[in-house]
């Protein structure tokens, strides 16, 4: 229902001196949505106010928007509802009416400050509410740390309580995704201070967790200071919960991890920001990609059950999920071992058959097939119709999960295998588009583009990668590897190299060899010498043939070479079989 007179001509004063504030008024974007959302709200059009009907009518977007691929709309949202906030702590504190942006919504909501005077009839929400909505203007002390953290154990408790969550860790247990509730974190910077962002952080993380396909993530709300939990939220495995606090010129973002089986914390995670770069409007893209990196990554706690589930070899039989043969799939992935790849194949094959045609166990069984990792695929099938195969299964996959950024992600692994680095790239960049956080994704295409002699873009997205997702398996190591060569930093060089030979038993020992001859090791070098003299490929075609399917980088190759020769390697068998 439209709102009348005289409260519309009170929201209208209202907007207009907020539309007249510098810090919008620089901003006619964020003008205009704010516009937008208040007179579509004051005419009783609440329903229309869609992350689509803004992107279009406001942010110029196409007709073809998809809010779930381009998060342009939940961006501007943040940024808004940050000035909001910053107004009225700020130049607007004397204002009794509030226009507010609810975290998680785009419909504002019009408030007084009890503490002020009205002067209008607009009927109001309690300043408590009022309060509620801008999370920052409170200060807490530091004893409230204390009780936060009884607050996790009790939130834990609260949820465990939903469901049976008893017994030891059993098979039923590591065949579901683990399931998250995440709660806004509790901001006890110093009030005094140019205030971090924290609002709305909770609801990034439950934008980003939400992009990987093997976690369910739900939005907790404020959590309150004890509990606060509402019986609206659904059982979870896990309660994640946090703090942002001032440490000196550091804002400190921790977050908390609790199981809610056993209500004992089990991760937690600091991310430290500079005070000046805490009050920007990107913070929470940063701190959420960075938790999600961890939080996200298959090697994270949130998939620990079903990872030592696997390591205990315990048979499963016939009682396999999905969920369960994509953690057998990421483990083939960190080791590249044939015995991994076997295991992910045999329990894909395992699944009903409705379920082997979800787009996700497509996209597993094509890579397994372009790989020559499928124990179903018979030997004398040849790579072009593997990769043929491989191809219209994951056309296949794309079509049914279009938004899937694991599927592109295997799409340009086969792209590359195929020699088609500009497909490769493209698809890479469809999959990081969709989550910047998936860490296999940026280590894969950081490698992709060093092998094309972009060392320099490559550097950023494999240390991301490498620096913030839980333990690094050895392949994201070859462009740390080639990067320490670069700067002549051979003693990490060597380090790195020989992590990266782990997993690639051709390049691996190379780059070993090259960073040996730098620091004048020659123990390195007579080392791993003989493993590359080993290597069948390289047996069956010369060295630098074999490589050159793989590495575009002339200036590369050309090192490689001369490394090699210098190591004793004949010339012939750099160039033919041996």
């Amino acid at each position: 229902m439209p709102v009348a007179a005289p409260e519309r001509d009170a929201i209208m004063a209202a907007l207009e001196r907020l539309l007249a504030w510098p810090e919008i008024a620089r901003s006619p974007q964020l003008g205009k949505f704010l516009d937008y959302i208040v007179r579509r709200t004051l005419d009783g059009d609440e329903q229309s106010i869609k992350a689509y009907s803004i992107a279009v009518d406001v942010l110029g977007r196409g007709e073809d928007f998809d809010p779930q691929s381009d998060p342009i709309v939940r961006v501007q949202a943040r940024r808004l509802r940050g000035l909001l906030d910053e107004y009225y702590r700020t130049d607007g504190a004397t204002e009794s009416l509030q226009i507010l942006l609810p975290v998680g919504r785009y419909v504002p909501e019009f408030a007084y400050d009890a503490r002020l005077p009205s002067g209008s009839g607009v009927q109001a929400a309690s300043a408590d509410q009022a309060r509620t909505a801008r999370p920052g203007g409170v200060t807490l002390s530091w004893f409230a740390l204390v009780a936060i953290a009884a607050g996790v154990g009790l939130l834990a408790y609260s949820l465990s309580t939903w469901g049976p969550r008893k017994g030891a860790l059993a098979a039923a247990d590591a065949m579901k995704p683990p399931s998250v509730t995440i709660v806004e974190f509790q901001n006890l910077a110093d009030a005094g201070m140019p205030a971090p962002q924290v609002s709305g952080l909770a609801i990034e993380l439950v934008t980003d967790l939400g992009q990987f396909e093997d976690i369910e993530v739900r939005y907790g709300g404020t959590g309150g200071e004890s509990s606060g939990v509402t019986a609206e939220v659904p059982a979870s495995d896990f309660v994640l919960t946090g703090i942002v606090r001032l440490d000196r010129d550091v804002v400190q973002y921790s977050a908390i991890l609790t199981d809610t089986r056993t209500t004992s914390v089990v991760w937690s995670h600091t991310i430290p920001v500079s005070a000046s770069d805490a009050g920007a409007m990107d913070v929470l893209d940063l701190v959420s990609r960075r938790l999600s990196l961890v939080l996200g990554s298959s090697r994270g706690p949130l998939h620990a059950r079903t990872r030592q589930f696997l390591a205990s070899e315990t048979p499963v039989g016939e009682q396999v999920s999905l969920y369960l043969c994509r953690i057998m799939f990421d483990v083939y992935r960190d080791t590249g071992g044939a015995s991994d790849a076997e295991r992910a194949g045999a329990c894909i094959t395992a699944l009903p058959e409705t379920e082997r045609q979800n787009p996700v166990a497509l996209a597993i069984s094509a890579s397994l097939t372009a790989e020559l990792a499928d124990p179903q695929i018979a030997p004398d099938v040849s790579v072009d119709d593997r990769f043929r195969i491989a191809a219209t299964s994951l056309e296949r996959a794309i079509g049914l999960s279009p938004i899937s950024s694991f599927i592109w992600e295997q799409r340009a692994r086969l792209q590359e295998d195929m020699g088609d680095a500009r497909m490769a790239r493209a698809d890479f960049g469809s999959s990081l588009q969709l989550n910047p956080a998936n860490a296999d994704a940026l280590a894969a295409y950081a490698r992709l583009l060093a092998f094309g002699g972009e060392l320099a873009q490559a550097r950023p997205l494999a240390g991301e990668a490498v620096e913030h997702s839980p333990s690094a398996p050895p392949w994201y190591q070859v462009v740390p590897a080639l990067a320490a060569l670069r700067d002549a930093n051979y003693a990490d060089a060597i380090a790195r190299a020989e992590l990266y030979a782990q997993a690639d038993r051709e390049l691996g020992p190379i780059l070993a060899i090259m960073a040996g001859q730098g620091a004048g090791d020659s123990a390195v070098v007579n080392r791993y010498l003989p493993q590359v003299l080993d290597v069948a490929a390289f047996r069956a075609g010369g060295v630098l043939p074999r490589l050159r399917q793989r590495i575009t980088d002339e200036v590369l190759i050309e090192a490689i070479g001369g490394a090699l020769l210098n190591a004793g390697v004949p010339r012939d068998a750099l160039d033919r079989a041996y």
